[in-house]
């Protein structure tokens, strides 16, 4: 039998999990609205995190049901997520999206994606503004199981840095090699994990590799800690 790269770099990978589930412990997809985490991974474009939740709840206060909020001006949607930055075109591309939806479905709601294939769905969500490859797989992901790596700023940063991605790929080059080495069933919990391990230990500038629980299997963490 022959050895792939992908096949090579499993049981690091495996490894990784392992560890970080230690840590963070085991992550578990929760029966959420599909177009709740759409809007509000759209609102998570370019902001913090914490931004991105306060915003969602102040559209959601004064927009409590999206037939309300699809009839409402851009500019009083925006009004309400203006913290999370670039809000006006936000605004925009969540009406646009949120239209489309309902055009297609004649209803405002997403549970249709469940019986499509997931390159189908995956292809619907792509169709719609605002909606990259993140989006897209983080809707598929958590609110219907549909196994597709979401690739956010810290699942890019770290997996360059473990060694698991090319410094050079592209953010779709990067989903698709973590979604061939990575087991099918910690789709979720690596997502989660990176993502909690990024803002804590492995930050963009200064990482605290000292405390890394993942440093011994870390290409980068020699170069990086010196950096630090």
């Amino acid at each position: 039998m022959v050895m792939t790269a992908g096949d090579e770099m499993t049981p690091r990978v495996e490894e990784c999990i392992e560890r970080l589930e230690r840590v963070y412990g085991i992550p578990h997809l929760k029966e959420k609205n599909p177009l709740d985490i759409l809007v509000t991974t759209i609102l998570s474009q370019n902001t913090t995190s914490k931004n991105t939740h306060r915003a969602f709840r102040q559209l959601k206060k004064a927009y409590p049901d999206y037939e309300t909020l699809l009839k409402a001006p851009d500019k009083d949607i925006a009004s309400y997520i203006r913290l999370g930055g670039l809000a006006n075109t936000k605004a925009r591309r969540i009406k646009e999206a949120l239209g489309i939806v309902k055009r297609d479905n004649n209803a405002l709601d997403l549970q249709f994606l469940e019986d499509m294939e997931p390159d189908e769905a995956l292809n619907y969500l792509l169709a719609l503004p605002g909606v990259g490859p993140k989006t897209a797989a983080v809707v598929l992901l958590f609110a219907f199981g549909k196994l597709f790596m979401p690739v956010d700023t810290h699942v890019n940063r770290l997996s360059r840095r473990l060694g698991f991605v090319p410094s050079d790929a592209s953010i779709g080059e990067a989903q698709s090699i973590l979604e061939t080495i990575t087991p099918r069933e910690k789709y979720c919990s690596l997502h989660v994990n990176l993502i909690r391990h990024g803002r804590a230990i492995c930050k963009a500038r200064s990482p605290l590799c000292h405390e890394c629980v993942l440093e011994d299997i870390c290409p980068s963490s020699t170069v990086l800690s010196h950096k630090g």
